[in-house]
This record gives C-alpha cells, sequence and structure tokens, in this order.
C-alpha cells in the first residue's frame, strides 16, 4: 500500500521511516478525510510493543505517513529460514500479545496482522501499521465509510515457498491470516486480530501456515472449512498448553474454545 523510505527528521535529528501513499487516498475527499482523522488517533498509541506512528503529511499532491524507523527484519524474513525455537516463539508472542492488549484496550484494531507487519529489534518484536486497518464508520452508512483505507481487503499478499498463491481468480486480500468472519465479509473486531495471532504462533512453531491452498480462494475455502494439521503431529515436543491456546486463536465461531473473546 505504498512506498516506504528511510529519511531523516532534521527538526528533532533522527531517522524515520515514511511512507508515500496511493493515488486513490488523496484523489477521494472523504477517504483522506477520515484516514487523517484515524491516522492521528492511532498517533497517540505509546507502547515500546507498537512501531510509533509520528505524524501524517500532505505535499504536492502527496500523501505520506512519518513512522517510527526501525532496524531489523521482520518475522515473515526470518520464518524463511524455517520455524522458531518455542522459547523464541513465546517471546515473540507475548510481545505481540502485549501490542494487540494495548491497542484493543483504546479501540483499535488492526485487522492485518501477519509476520510481515512484525518487525524483530534488538529490543524485542515491534506490530507495524497498527490501527490503519480499521477506520472508524460511526455515524456513516454508505459502503465507502465501511471500507477500511489500509485493509487486508485491499493488499495484496505475495507468493512464498510457504504457500505459493496463483494470480488467475486471486482474491485481494492477505488471506493466508484472515478470519472467516473477515472473509464472509462480516463485522470483524479484536477477535479477528486473535484469529491472525493463532495463525502467526503456528506459523512460528511449526514452519508452515495453517491454512494452505493452490489459490488464495482455496486458501480462503480452507479457513472456513478446514482445520489445520494439529501443532503436536508437526512438533510432538508442543506443551499441550501452547497447542491449546493456539488451536482457541483459530476457533472459526465464537462458541469454540475460549471464544476468542476482545481483551
Amino acid at each position: 500500500m505504498g512506498e516506504v523510505y528511510r529519511a531523516s527528521d532534521t527538526r528533532l535529528d533522527r531517522p524515520v521511516a515514511i511512507k508515500v501513499l496511493p493515488q486513490h487516498l488523496s484523489s477521494d475527499p472523504d477517504l483522506k478525510q477520515r484516514f487523517d482523522r484515524e491516522a492521528r488517533a492511532i498517533s497517540s498509541l505509546n507502547h515500546p510493543r507498537i512501531c510509533t506512528l509520528h505524524d501524517v503529511g500532505h505535499q504536492d499532491g502527496v500523501d505520506f505517513l512519518v513512522m517510527e524507523y526501525l532496524e531489523g527484519e521482520t518475522l515473515a524474513q526470518r520464518l524463511k529460514k524455517g520455524g522458531l525455537p518455542l522459547k523464541e516463539t513465546l517471546k515473540i508472542g507475548i510481545e505481540i500479545c502485549e501490542a494487540l492488549d494495548k491497542a484493543h484496550r483504546a479501540g483499535i484494531i488492526h485487522r492485518d496482522l501477519k509476520p510481515g507487519n512484525i518487525m524483530l529489534t534488538r529490543n524485542g518484536a515491534k506490530v507495524m501499521d497498527f490501527g490503519l486497518a480499521k477506520v472508524a464508520a460511526a455515524g456513516l452508512g454508505s459502503a465507502a465509510s465501511r471500507t477500511p483505507l489500509l485493509s487486508a481487503a485491499q493488499t495484496m499478499s505475495e507468493a512464498s515457498p510457504l504457500s505459493p498463491l496463483t494470480t488467475a481468480g486471486a482474491v485481494i486480500g492477505t488471506i493466508q491470516y484472515m478470519a472467516p468472519e473477515q472473509i464472509e465479509g462480516k463485522e470483524s473486531g479484536a477477535r479477528s486480530d486473535l484469529f491472525a495471532l493463532g495463525a502467526v504462533l503456528y506459523e512460528m512453531v511449526t514452519g508452515k501456515r495453517p491454512f494452505e491452498g493452490k489459490s488464495q480462494i482455496s486458501v480462503a475455502s480452507a479457513i472456513l472449512e478446514k482445520e489445520p494439521e494439529p501443532i503436536s503431529v508437526l512438533q510432538p515436543l508442543t506443551p499441550p498448553a501452547f497447542e491449546h491456546v493456539v488451536s482457541a486463536c483459530l476457533a472459526k465461531t465464537r462458541t469454540n474454545a475460549f471464544r476468542r473473546h476482545t481483551m
């Protein structure tokens, strides 16, 4: 959803990351106004496990975000080398949960949690692009007002060795980590982030995604209709308690496991 550059904040003498936004955001006044309002609300989130959004700007017809600059590698890059040891998985998982808890308590939902949005730094994991996935639509009834600006519904996930995706008949979206209610176009909330968390934890400990397919449509079908292969089959030494937590996160309905309650 745009190009990201490393830049220098000359006022505060610090490196920052600038994300230049796509044209469709600035060409629609309503979308731009809603985006600015939501982005400024998210910038108030201050937590060591969340990448800080410093500012939103517009210059010469270009909209951009100014974000905290992070050094390290994304969890997606790390997972290309295979699954992680359980101890490391637990550490990163706890740090992701801390970020989710902070944002959910503030009423902000990510809706596009995935390894590519989790940066591993020397000081621990940080969740990026937090909250930009959902724009509040209070008092707005049109279909456009209910469309998240930087959501999974508008980002195309890249093919990878873990789950090659075909382009023919592909559905736009980061399908592999989307909760069933998101795929079905239903209202989503903190529970959707917990489903994505379960998918990320599963991938970290097993080295493979819980739901796979040859196309994005087949992946979506697997999420809606199939159960992932038990972690204990892939990693027999995994503690039952950890597998229970992951299975609960990946529950397809509210009535399963601990019901994917909001935090």
